[in-house]
């Protein structure tokens, strides 16, 4: 599978959760080989957790299914960029790649606010790389919040 076909699932999740009514957020975890290891999007509200974010469902599911906290060599692929919670657990993990559609200047913690993974007390920076449609990714969260405002 490669990027494209991957941050389309994750699109695709993200499109879920907010039919759930949630923040219209999904990721896809690769194994380094391209084998999917989980796909999910937030169920923050269904859980009643909120730690229930796309990232951290797909870290968590993976590291059970292979047995495994360090998900060496894996892609994570997500609709937005993620937040400073998230962008930790990925560290944590030693995801080797994080890919994204769109930019979250407000919450997102790669390219804006905390910068993660330039900080020198960061032990794991993964490869950054951007795919897929981030406007409809942008469209998707902007009407979410519009429908939830008005």
């Amino acid at each position: 599978m490669d990027d494209g076909d991957a941050i389309a699932l994750a699109l695709a999740e993200a499109k879920a959760a907010g039919a759930r009514g949630e923040v219209p957020v999904g990721a896809v975890l690769l194994s380094a080989a391209g084998a999917m290891l989980a796909q999910d999007g937030n169920r923050i509200v269904e859980r009643r957790d909120p730690t229930a974010h796309a990232e951290i469902l797909v870290l968590r599911a993976a590291a059970q299914k292979l047995g495994n906290e360090r998900l060496i060599g894996t892609t994570l692929y997500v609709s937005l960029e993620p937040c400073a919670m998230c962008v930790g657990a990925v560290s944590l993990a030693r995801v080797a790649r994080l890919v994204f559609a769109a930019d979250d200047p407000k919450g997102g913690a790669v390219l804006h606010g905390p910068r993660f993974f330039e900080q020198q007390t960061c032990h794991h920076r993964p490869q950054i790389a951007r795919a897929g449609d981030a406007e409809a990714a942008s469209q998707m969260l902007k009407a979410f919040f519009r429908a939830r405002r008005g």
